[in-house]
């Protein structure tokens, strides 16, 4: 693998673990949220990941068999398909005749560990880009002396 494969696919990374700490983020945000703009409460969101082939296979890996690499995408977002949250609460001015009130179906607490697994795969995801550019810069100090 090359530098500027390993400079991608560590890119890739970080931009699919970002996306995941924005849609965890927007669910947090909307956990109240009673009314969208398709009608109801908000539905949480969920990102999906996928690898996506970075290049053809390659010669030469382990032991003499041909390897592929491959990257990080974010294949769709989706919508949460489970119904949502009734409470009663009959003063709320979205309360249903029996006096319920749909709320989105987000769990707090599952959309922070969302976020903090989002974000130890980014930072493992720096440190991989830093180790790159270190082997790069030590390389390249080698050829010099």
């Amino acid at each position: 693998m090359d530098f500027f494969s390993a400079m991608e696919i560590s890119a890739s990374g970080l931009t699919a673990e970002r996306e995941r700490v924005n849609v965890a983020s927007s669910n947090v945000a909307n956990a109240h949220t009673t009314r969208s703009a398709n009608g109801g409460p908000y539905k949480r969101r969920d990102v999906v990941l996928s690898s996506q082939p970075q290049s053809p296979l390659l010669p030469g890996g382990l032991a003499g068999k041909r390897e592929q690499i491959f990257s990080v995408a974010v294949d769709k977002i989706t919508e949460d398909t489970r119904p949502p949250r009734l409470e009663y609460d009959p003063g709320h001015p979205d309360a249903n005749a029996q006096g319920y009130v749909a709320y989105p179906n987000v769990n707090v607490v599952e959309e922070m560990v969302d976020m903090i697994t989002a974000s130890r795969a980014y930072q493992a995801g720096m440190t991989a880009l830093d180790a790159a550019v270190s082997l790069s810069e030590k390389s390249l100090s080698i050829g010099g002396k």
